[in-house]
């Protein structure tokens, strides 16, 4: 669990406002909901045999002796908020689309962006059974990638899990055909193939990959339902021009997932390849106790987003700009300097503007001025005080140093800086 330091935020915030702003234009509303929840949500929902729930959650007693567990992932969290406020079937509309952003927890080996506690954002669509809104949600993504400038170093992977009923029998057949080669599968894979025997077909090891070979294809398996959802996802895509490759050991690793299931991948970040998965969950509502409901969603992790970006060197340089203009105090003006700089803020809400704070001599505030990466320094001494005027000094540019009425100064400011909403 790490610190997000100062020098980090400006990417993380870049990060969010740009999902954010996405999310928001295609008609998606956010939704909180509490770092911690009873741990029979998430047994319930992400499945007692899965590793989540076996070995990765953080889970303990509270003073009442109830069992709760910090949130590993969002979408039963979610889906518990959609239940206890009726929000699927209460508010005059069977449909919702909502998102979230916050830290997730799960104990596992840190990795090269993969941390105890990570930050996900997290999609749901709820109500939508037809393969149009799985086709939306890649499609938000894919433009995501594209705003992000990251396109060219992520790709498409998609598979369908069928229904309850074609994953049950596809099981019975996987299972008799590893049986047959049990003593060669890794430990891992020997554990899983009674409990959770189709996380076997994302095994990373090399041996049981080449046993997979062999094995019976869950494609085969598909009812007919899920073999149509499945093709005209694909046809939308298609006719969209989204490229995809249909990978039939991609399972994920949440006992919820039903039909639809993808992953954006990159070879860029070594074996955390993952950068944002999800799928279709069409019984989990039902399964936590509410009306039937489609579902379907998807999670991204920051941190690797954050990654990535850096290691394909797409992060803005401006984003670390944090300060547009500095005002310098020279003399015994900082009670006027304060007042010019709350009224520059009353004109320009967007401006950021520090005050120099903490006395110091003309040189030394010049340095701090510089330091902060400001654009535009402005002066104000007792001679720009006694004339109602400001010296504006540019700082990135070759621009001639002038001086100006204070109550032109916001015109001035408006044309030289680009200033962030």
């Amino acid at each position: 669990m790490k610190d997000l330091l100062p020098s980090d935020s400006p990417l993380w915030q870049y990060l969010e406002s740009t999902v954010q702003r996405l999310l928001n234009s295609y008609g998606f509303q956010e939704i909180r909901f509490p770092l911690l929840e009873s741990t029979e949500l998430f047994a319930r929902s992400i499945g007692e045999v899965t590793d989540i729930v076996e070995k990765e959650m953080y889970t303990f007693a509270d003073r009442n002796g109830e069992s709760v567990t910090l949130r590993p992932e969002g979408t039963a969290s979610c889906v518990r908020a959609c239940q206890e406020h009726q929000l699927l079937y209460n508010r005059g509309t069977l449909t919702q689309k909502l998102w979230y952003l916050g830290p997730m927890f799960r104990y596992e080996k840190p990795q090269k962006g993969r941390l105890r506690q990570f930050h996900q954002i997290g999609v749901e669509a709820f109500g939508y059974a037809g393969p149009d809104i799985d086709a939306e949600l890649l499609m938000l993504t894919a433009r995501l990638w594209k705003t992000l400038g990251i396109e060219s170093a992520v790709s498409l992977q998609i598979n369908s899990l069928g229904n309850s009923e074609s994953r049950r029998a596809y099981r019975s057949a996987l299972v008799a055909y590893l049986e047959n080669y049990r003593d060669a599968l890794d430990e891992d894979s020997q554990r899983r193939l009674n409990s959770n025997p189709l996380r076997i077909l994302d095994s990373k090891q090399p041996e049981t990959q080449v046993l997979l070979e062999g094995a019976p294809k869950l494609y085969d398996f598909l009812d007919s339902e899920s073999l149509a959802h499945f093709e005209a996802l694909q046809s939308l895509l298609n006719s969209a021009g989204l490229k995809f490759e249909v990978n039939p050991k991609l399972v994920r690793g949440l006992d919820y997932y039903s039909k639809t299931v993808f992953e954006w991948v990159t070879d860029k970040l070594g074996a955390q390849g993952t950068v944002c998965a999800g799928g279709r969950y069409d019984g989990l509502v039902e399964q936590l106790g509410g009306r039937a409901t489609p579902g379907v969603g998807f999670a991204m992790g920051l941190e690797r987003l954050a990654l990535l970006l850096e290691a394909l060197q797409a992060v803005p340089g401006e984003i670390f700009r944090t300060t547009d203009v500095y005002l310098l105090a020279v003399g015994d003006c900082q009670a006027s300097a304060f007042q010019l700089a709350e009224s520059l803020r009353d004109e320009l809400p967007s401006l950021r503007l520090q005050l120099h704070c903490g006395g110091g001599g003309f040189k030394g505030q010049m340095k701090k001025a510089d330091k902060s990466r400001a654009q535009i320094a402005l002066i104000l001494g007792e001679d720009e005080r006694n004339s109602a005027e400001v010296t504006v000094k540019y700082l990135r540019d070759d621009s001639p140093q002038q001086r100006v009425k204070q109550s032109e100064l916001a015109e001035l400011l408006t044309r030289h800086i680009r200033m962030t909403s």
